[in-house]
């Protein structure tokens, strides 16, 4: 179909043989048929004839009309495409001595295949609207979070984290005085007593 979705169908035809022109169909269109074919099987001239002239370009009519619909709309213009492939089929018979009176598309396997194809857009829609909803509520964490760590709360949660980690077996806690940016104050200090100093 013209958005890409595999339909399997089947077209059919009827036709015969212009009376006045059966030499003609004997000599041009049947001429394959072997001797042993037509002693096993009568019909062999008629199948050869077919095979040879009409099955393959009642098939090409049959795929081009299909193929200029989208997926969906083949199985409600049948009746259109069985029109459209009748009258190309019936152009190209004109001076043979085929008549055709009927090309018919048949039982479309594609409604299984379209409805399997509506099932994964669907699925897709559904997974798609989940995903959504997911970010959402995401999103609405996030704001709710964001909206309750004043700088409060957050120096609360750290002074929790230390009262958990002095508790710890293998852990050491080292307080390092810091300015008023939260900077660490470093500098020499002697180890030994200061001196005094002398005053005026």
């Amino acid at each position: 179909s013209r958005d890409n979705l595999k339909i399997a169908f089947r077209v059919h035809t009827v036709w015969r043989i212009d009376e006045a022109r059966v030499p003609l169909f004997m000599e041009r269109f049947s001429t394959t048929a072997g001797h042993a074919a037509l002693e096993k099987n009568p019909d062999a001239v008629v199948q050869v004839a077919y095979g040879n002239f009409v099955r393959e370009p009642l098939r090409t009519y049959a795929r081009d009309e299909v193929q200029r619909r989208n997926g969906l709309e083949v199985k409600d213009a049948l009746i259109p495409i069985g029109d459209a492939v009748l009258a190309r089929i019936r152009q190209y018979a004109q001076g043979s001595p085929f008549i055709i009176t009927e090309a018919v598309s048949r039982k479309l396997a594609a409604t299984q295949e379209l409805q399997r194809k509506d099932t994964e857009i669907e699925i897709e829609r559904k997974v798609r609207t989940k995903r959504e909803v997911q970010a959402q509520g995401i999103a609405n964490a996030m704001e709710i979070i964001r909206g309750q760590l004043s700088p409060m709360y957050i120096q609360h949660e750290a002074i929790e984290a230390q009262k958990l980690m002095v508790n710890g077996p293998n852990h050491t806690v080292v307080y390092i005085p810091v300015g008023p940016m939260g900077v660490p104050l470093t500098g020499t200090f002697s180890a030994t007593q200061p001196r005094a100093v002398a005053q005026r």
